[in-house]
């Protein structure tokens, strides 16, 4: 996990901490002594791919600076229904106020890491790579691209600062792929990838004339994205994104394309199951 993602974290755990906590848990803290300690561990209750442990661990140690905890499992381990992920130890107030912060955390990304590696493995035999989009959670673009890599597929632009992308309201603001590139290319700097969005064929020439260094072909079906490949014949990389299931994944692939774009990584992610049980 670098500084960034875990920056990111730090400051959402205190979001979400402030949004449920508030004031304090007033069901644990009348009931739980406050010198108390026990162990606990976190069990998955469904197959699956983990992501956010370390996350899980910051919203305790906010809570309990002299936690003990013993990961079980590594970052991006498949998992069976059952097997432990981590074991540790604290208040026993720290434990129960952090459990449903810190699993959901560790539920969403593991659910984002899950349906990652679905499609990764997908394609494991074809050259094609699995990207995300930025159809991220609000405020959780870089704890989901986390988990999107610790499950096996790779990020695509982080955001609007990191690499330019001409998508069809810009094209028709511009009045045309060849102005919408030339205007972006006076603005930013060389080392800057410029990525075209195209909807038909007669598009993709237009994005090859321009020597742009992705083409991605939008909603386009199989037929019409080997014609594009076949196209552009190495002049640029090659994104395909818009509908693809995991049922047409490899079909997608096997056209030759460079990227497969997945909204569903992140938009659409169900949470995999994990569930926290005290020990004693």
């Amino acid at each position: 996990m670098n500084k960034q993602v875990r920056k990111a974290a730090h400051t959402l755990i205190d979001l979400a901490l402030m949004d449920d906590v508030g004031e304090g848990d007033i069901t644990t803290n009348n009931i739980v002594p406050s010198e108390s300690r026990c162990k606990a561990k976190m069990v998955a209750k469904a197959d699956g791919v983990v992501a956010g442990l370390p996350i899980a661990e910051m919203v305790f140690r906010k809570l309990d600076h002299d936690l003990i905890w013993n990961e079980r499992v590594e970052e991006g381990a498949k998992v069976k229904n059952g097997d432990v992920l981590v074991e540790f130890e604290g208040t026993y107030r720290a434990l129960l106020t952090g459990e449903r912060t810190a699993l959901n955390f560790l539920q969403r990304l593991s659910g984002i890491a899950t349906m990652s590696a679905k499609y990764a493995d997908a394609v494991k035999d074809f050259q094609t790579v699995i990207l995300d989009t930025r159809k991220t959670l609000p405020g959780f673009n870089k704890l989901d691209k986390y988990a999107v890599k610790a499950g096996g597929a790779s990020n695509h632009r982080h955001g609007l600062h990191d690499m330019a992308m001409i998508k069809d309201n810009h094209i028709e603001v511009a009045g045309g792929i060849a102005a919408a590139v030339k205007a972006v290319r006076s603005g930013v700097d060389h080392g800057i990838k410029i990525e075209v969005e195209t909807t038909n064929l007669e598009q993709v020439q237009e994005a090859i004339d321009t020597k742009v260094d992705i083409i991605m072909l939008d909603n386009m079906d199989n037929e019409t994205i080997r014609k594009a490949v076949e196209l552009i014949a190495g002049r640029a990389k090659i994104e395909a994104s818009g509908n693809i299931t995991l049922e047409r994944l490899r079909e997608v692939a096997a056209t030759g394309v460079d990227y497969i774009s997945i909204g569903a990584l992140t938009h659409s992610v169900t949470a995999l199951d994990i569930s926290q049980r005290i020990e004693d």
